[in-house]
């Protein structure tokens, strides 16, 4: 995926004057820009064009923004930001758990829709040509198999294991830091690029989905632990070895 400016950005939202000064806005940051303002028009351009990103309203007429994130989850990994109501912790954390790579409050910056943007571009594109070195390696802990380069995740019994950009950046963000209790902000940080607020819940969701993948017992987990008060901890050794 291209996201030096060639990208293609997906904005439903029944705004309509919104939607007009993102797609301004966003189209003078070279990304090409098109507009849904249903589920319906959403799915007919899905289905004609290639989009590399969908900005997401919570609240659409007929199918609400949580439906259309399941049912677009459902069938592709393709990157949603979702935007919700300001201060919603519950719509937030719901359409985390939908399958919503990011979420912002519909107030904000048009540049701070910008930044999540960019974010979640690089979080999802491939790795570019020329790669530094220390990218193209295998982090192994207890079976598992975490290669950098190529952003997959592998079992103990050489299953590909899907994984979303997120969930990706967030078990890498835990594995270059085995044996040590990261705080939700750190995590946020290393794997999101931003800092968390009083209510930011999302490295939760983030770590239950992994669980859900990586965990014998999600409800009993052995290797992503949580640290009352602390964080999160990967209890296990990892050890570092090149890609093949």
């Amino acid at each position: 995926m291209n996201v030096n400016g060639t990208s293609h950005i997906l904005i439903v939202d029944d705004d309509k004057e919104l939607c007009a000064l993102l797609s301004k806005f966003l189209t003078r940051q070279g990304y090409r820009v098109s507009v849904a303002h249903n589920g319906t028009a959403m799915a007919a351009i899905l289905e004609t064009a290639r989009i590399n990103l969908v900005v997401l309203d919570l609240m659409l007429p007929g199918d609400d923004g949580l439906v259309l994130c399941r049912r677009l989850r459902s069938t592709s990994t393709l990157p949603i930001i979702m935007l919700t109501a300001m201060g919603d912790e519950v719509d937030r954390i719901i359409g985390l758990e939908m399958g919503a790579d990011d979420y912002l409050p519909k107030v904000a910056n048009p540049r701070e829709l910008l930044a999540r943007i960019r974010a979640v571009l690089r979080r999802a594109g491939a790795p570019e040509t020329g790669a530094p070195l220390e990218k193209n390696r295998v982090l192994e802990f207890d079976g598992w198999r975490l290669n950098v380069a190529q952003r997959q995740l592998f079992s103990p019994t050489n299953a590909l294991v899907s994984l979303r950009a997120g969930e990706f950046d967030l078990l890498l963000a835990l594995a270059e830091r085995p044996l040590r209790v990261m705080t939700r902000d750190q995590l946020l940080d290393l794997s999101r690029g931003r800092s968390a607020n009083a209510f930011d819940r999302s490295i939760d969701v983030q770590v239950s989905r992994l669980r859900r993948k990586i965990e014998p017992d999600p409800k009993d987990p052995t290797l992503i632990k949580t640290v009352r008060s602390g964080g999160y901890i990967l209890a296990a050794n990892v050890v570092v070895v090149p890609a093949s």
